[in-house]
């Protein structure tokens, strides 16, 4: 059970098609950037990291 904790966060890659690989993201870190899904990300290669954020649009409102 220790093991389960320590680790819930390693993730696999998955195939969906011919040119698809998916990784799942946890759901504690999804409610906290409080994304929903089929929401749109922009995925970017950054040396040898991968940085998915919020896509951009000129519509947000700003607090």
């Amino acid at each position: 059970m220790a093991a389960q904790k320590k680790n819930k966060n390693i993730r696999k890659l998955t195939k969906l098609g011919g040119h698809t690989i998916a990784v799942s993201i946890p759901i504690e870190i999804i409610r906290k950037l409080k994304w929903r899904e089929r929401q749109k990300v922009t995925v970017k290669l950054r040396g040898k990291k991968i940085t998915i954020e919020d896509w951009p649009t000129t519509n947000k409102k700003t607090s």
